[in-house]
């Protein structure tokens, strides 16, 4: 399947315009919109049950899962800190666009926003999506820079705002675009890049007006086009890529839906470049060293295993080098990994268990800080440019800030 060279967008009679709501959500009839107080309706639609929330990340965990490590939990170490949510619902993502402001975004419609660095979160919503239409949204990703920001949610919603998030305009998306949305990263003033499952790459430069595709075809057609023998299943491919990573110069990782190999792009290359996982366990996750392609590669398997690549790995070869990092687990999936220095990693996974290492990925050792915590952890992100500011986002409403 070819990818077109540009998508243009229509915006059917003017972009929708959003404004958050504090504790507002509005309820329109033919051309008028009423106010509506939003106290006891957002705390039912906050609290129920939500069985399906978490499936997306609850895969990655593995399965025959056993006690926390009883030797790590006895020298655990403690250096993160809950922070009080208004909603429990599973959290997806967090961004900021200054030490003070951020924001965060998860399932049912979940979406919050901080003015103080963190201690404290408000919830918000969108002025022209009431109640019981924004529940249905799984926001998944949220980025900003320099008071531009994106939010991209299931079933597809793509909003921007160019105001630090006080107004919102929706964003209507070709049905030509190959795959669905998977991310979207805020690059400037107008500027974003966003990717889809089957491998899409797209920039526009005009606020998502026009879509221009940086990457040729889609992956699918790519590996069933040329040789892909030397990679397992590789060759005949049908399906779509999973956990789509950039890293800070426009470099792409992403696995394959069932796990048996991954893929990377560089900007200026036509096409992605498969490779084998080297181990006949199943890929669960994966990301670059530091974040950034050149000084490594990182991967999670099945049962708890974690791998990291030499640094400058040759993106040309069918095979990396990894090597088995010394982590105790006890058979918990590890979901996600981060640097917060070129020495202190930190590694996060089902039952909300947490490890670090300070020699770089080598060793690590067990951090009790969310040890009595029902739930799982998705994700782990640190803002290097916020003073390493870090955050662990899991499901029943979780949120862990770094308190070192």
């Amino acid at each position: 399947m070819k990818v077109a060279a540009s998508i243009s967008v229509c915006l059917l009679g003017g972009v929708s315009a959003f404004a958050p709501q504090p504790a507002l959500y509005t309820r329109c009839q033919s051309t008028t919109c009423k106010a509506v107080k939003n106290e006891a309706s957002t705390e039912d639609r906050r609290s129920k049950s939500t069985a399906a929330a978490a499936s997306a990340a609850v895969s990655t965990l593995a399965s025959g899962i056993v006690g926390v490590p009883q030797e790590a939990e006895a020298a655990a170490s403690q250096m993160w800190t809950p922070v009080e949510l208004p909603f429990t619902d599973t959290l997806y993502d967090v961004d900021f666009d200054s030490p003070t402001h951020g924001y965060l975004v998860g399932a049912r419609g979940s979406f919050a926003e901080t003015n103080d660095g963190g201690k404290t979160w408000e919830a918000r919503s969108f002025s022209n999506l009431d109640a019981e239409e924004e529940v249905t949204y799984r926001f998944q990703v949220v980025s900003f820079k320099d008071g531009e920001g994106w939010v991209l949610g299931k079933p597809t919603l793509l909003l921007h705002t160019k105001d630090d998030g006080k107004s919102w305009e929706r964003i209507p998306l070709s049905p030509k675009l190959p795959g669905e949305p998977t991310s979207v990263i805020a690059l400037g003033p107008s500027k974003a890049e966003m990717t889809t499952s089957s491998g899409a790459v797209y920039t526009t430069e005009n606020a998502a007006r026009n879509w221009k595709a940086q990457v040729k075809e889609t992956i699918d057609a790519t590996l069933n086009r040329i040789s892909s023998s030397g990679v397992s299943g590789a060759s005949y491919f049908t399906g779509s890529i999973i956990n789509q990573v950039r890293d800070e110069l426009g470099a792409y990782l992403a696995v394959s839906s069932r796990g048996n190999f991954f893929l990377t792009w560089e900007p200026g290359q036509d096409f992605w470049i498969p490779h084998n996982r080297g181990t006949p366990r199943r890929i669960q996750n994966m990301g670059f060293v530091e974040g950034d392609i050149k000084k490594g590669l990182w991967m999670t398997l099945n049962g708890g295993k974690l791998l990291i690549s030499p640094a400058e790995p040759d993106l040309s070869k069918d095979e990396f080098d990894f090597t088995e990092a010394n982590i105790k687990t006890g058979g918990y999936g590890i979901t996600d990994v981060a640097w917060r220095s070129e020495k202190e990693v930190w590694a996060v996974g089902g039952s909300n268990t947490m490890y670090v290492s300070f020699d770089g990925g080598k060793n690590f050792s067990f951090d009790k800080s969310a040890n009595d915590i029902a739930g799982n952890l998705y994700n782990v992100k640190f803002f290097e440019e916020y003073g390493r500011m870090g955050w662990a986002l899991g499901s029943n409403g979780l949120l862990l800030r770094y308190t070192g």
